[in-house]
């Protein structure tokens, strides 16, 4: 019933097209593709990371420039932490881009790479035990402090890259290093996509920190051994400032309310605009959601946010 009528309200909100052409293709404030100098924004999640995938060794746009520094309106550098089976280029084709045109500095890993896997394979990250990814965090995020003379970094996190930095944060002393935690697609409570899995690890006796081909995966179960240990004693660490970011249309982190934590900042995409149906790819390119996280950066400035159709996995209904 959920699903049909989704399709229900797609097809509603298509019929109300000319209705919404103010705000059709509209995208977050501070960004205009026809500004000088300005980085073109992909909010196309599925066009985007198949074109990134012709590079995928690369820097997305405007990303891990190592001579940038902040300024006194930014101050701190933006860690992007792509989610599972992404990497740094093909899961950030709008938020690198849109971040760097709006004044930051902003940066990207791959992290969670399965040891001794081939190229290209091996640019297809987020496999990995979540313990050790979350130790390849903790080494780019000191590489950027160090480049950069901030005392702190902000992180926005996809998917698998919303739940591995809180064991960075944790249990390795990122809690210090860490204002703003910005989740897209959050998984807090774990999910049951990965039910699956999870049964085989225990049909088989396999460890979850074992398990073949994508530890990461059942350790995001939400009966899980690593989330039960993430969560114990809370999930708020230090003076962290967490915001989430979820969207109605999840198909992926189930229930969809699994990224919602007490004491967080809670927003979903659908109480701002009804006609966003990004899933859980497009969140991560969603304009919608993009001027969510601008506005929660730069809280002084906030900018309206636009409404539009929004359609899964590519964007914004005519353009």
């Amino acid at each position: 019933m959920r699903r049909s009528h989704a399709v229900r309200s797609l097809i509603a909100a298509g019929a109300a097209l000319v209705g919404l052409t103010a705000t059709l293709g509209a995208a977050p404030a501070g960004h205009a593709e026809d500004g000088a100098g300005d980085l073109p924004v992909n909010y196309n999640f599925l066009l985007g990371a198949i074109a990134a995938g012709a590079k995928l060794d690369a820097d997305p746009p405007g990303g891990n420039d190592w001579t940038c520094r902040p300024t006194a309106a930014h101050p701190r550098p933006v860690v992007l932490v792509h989610g599972t089976l992404g990497n740094k280029n093909t899961n950030w084709q709008a938020y690198s881009p849109l971040l760097k045109n709006n004044g930051y500095c902003v940066y990207s890993l791959n992290y969670g790479v399965i040891a001794g896997t081939p190229p290209p394979i091996n640019q297809f990250g987020g496999l990995g035990n979540i313990k050790d990814s979350a130790q390849e965090l903790k080494v780019f995020v000191d590489q950027v402090l160090a480049a950069t003379g901030a005392r702190k970094v902000d992180i926005i996190g996809h998917s698998q890259g919303t739940f591995m930095p809180e064991y960075y944060a944790k249990f390795l002393g990122g809690a210090s290093k860490i204002k703003k935690y910005i989740s897209l697609a959050p998984l807090w409570h774990g999910t049951k996509g990965t039910m699956p899995l999870s049964m085989i690890a225990k049909g088989f006796g396999i460890a979850e920190d074992d398990f073949p081909v994508c530890a990461a995966c059942v350790q995001m179960g939400n009966e899980s051994q690593f989330l039960a240990r993430l969560r114990e004693g809370g999930l708020l660490v230090g003076n962290i400032e967490y915001t989430n970011i979820m969207t109605k249309y999840d198909e992926l982190v189930r229930p969809y309310t699994s990224g919602s934590e007490p004491g967080m900042r809670n927003l979903v995409v659908q109480d701002y605009c009804k006609t966003d149906f990004s899933e859980h790819f497009e969140i991560a390119s969603d304009p919608v959601g993009a001027q969510l996280v601008l506005n929660t950066l730069d809280p002084a400035h906030p900018q309206p946010v636009p409404c539009m159709v929004v359609l899964p996995f590519i964007g914004p209904l005519g353009g």
